[in-house]
């Protein structure tokens, strides 16, 4: 069994839990303890930082953002409203809720900055002009959330606003693609001696650490209003499909002859601004 494998089955346990524990007796006067389940639907812009571009360039920043698209599965472990049960109230179920979700986004990639601004006149420039890319990238996973306010004051629409934050792990797979308008990559009329080999055409698939920062506004006692803004780390720098180093193109320009990349510092990441609903459905 692979990893997309292992993590599939690993969230439809996660999901299966709930229901088959709430079907035990326990709690009080041998109510069930049960949890209910929210569906969230999102949808925001997502600026990739990877390798296409000027590190800390304002245009580099705004150029290479693409939009995303995310469903949710959300166990609250406050309250459910279609059974005679037993939660405890405690912090944590007054807290923390559990979202497991499944997310899809995909940004076309080119180069900004200084280096082929309309000053940069150079066959090396308009080499970069030349070069460009784009990347879809799949990834599930699950997420602990923490409110900062009752769970259970939100519900009962006490308050309207519901600010919380988020941590979590996702399994990832990308597919990229590169290529250049001059022709086949990795030739001396497509690419600057830094880049040859840095390309990736293939899908893979990596880890991600995930961190967000939200809020929900009550609409109704049955749906929610969700921003969300979120940094995703991934542990590969191959997500966009451009990894320059040296070691790679040492192998094309010869021995003692490559060309170092030190502003190649981090694995790719991304920003990610969602807005969207959040509905109840127990």
């Amino acid at each position: 069994m692979n990893q997309p494998q292992k993590l599939i089955v690993l969230l439809t346990l996660i999901l299966a839990w709930p229901q088959a524990y709430g079907q035990r007796d326990g709690g009080v006067g041998g109510l069930p303890i049960a949890f209910s389940n929210e569906l969230g639907i999102t949808v925001g812009p997502v600026a990739f930082y990877g390798d296409y571009g000027q590190r800390g360039n304002f245009a580099t920043n705004i150029g290479n953002t693409g939009w995303g698209f995310a469903v949710a599965h959300y166990l609250n472990f406050a309250y459910r409203a279609d059974c005679q049960c037993y939660n405890p109230n405690t912090y944590f179920n007054d807290r923390f809720k559990v979202r497991t979700e499944l997310t899809l986004h995909k940004t076309n990639f080119q180069h900004y900055g200084q280096w082929v601004g309309p000053e940069a006149v150079s066959f090396t420039a308009d080499q970069l002009r030349a070069m460009k890319g784009s990347s879809t990238v799949l990834d599930v996973g699950i997420q602990l959330e923490y409110y900062l306010w009752s769970i259970r004051d939100f519900m009962a629409q006490d308050t309207s606003w519901a600010p919380y934050f988020a941590a979590g792990l996702h399994w990832v797979g990308f597919d990229p693609y590169a290529y250049s308008d001059f022709g086949n990559l990795n030739t001396p009329i497509t690419t600057p001696d830094k880049y040859y080999y840095g390309f990736q055409q293939a899908g893979g698939s990596t880890w991600s650490i995930v961190t967000s920062a939200g809020t929900r506004y009550k609409i109704s006692k049955s749906v929610d209003f969700l921003m969300d803004w979120r940094w995703q780390y991934y542990f590969s720098n191959w997500v966009d499909g451009l990894n320059p180093q040296l070691e790679y193109n040492t192998q094309a320009l010869g021995l003692g002859n490559g060309v170092p990349v030190p502003e190649n510092k981090a694995n790719d990441w991304i920003f990610w601004i969602n807005f969207g609903g959040v509905f109840y459905l127990n």
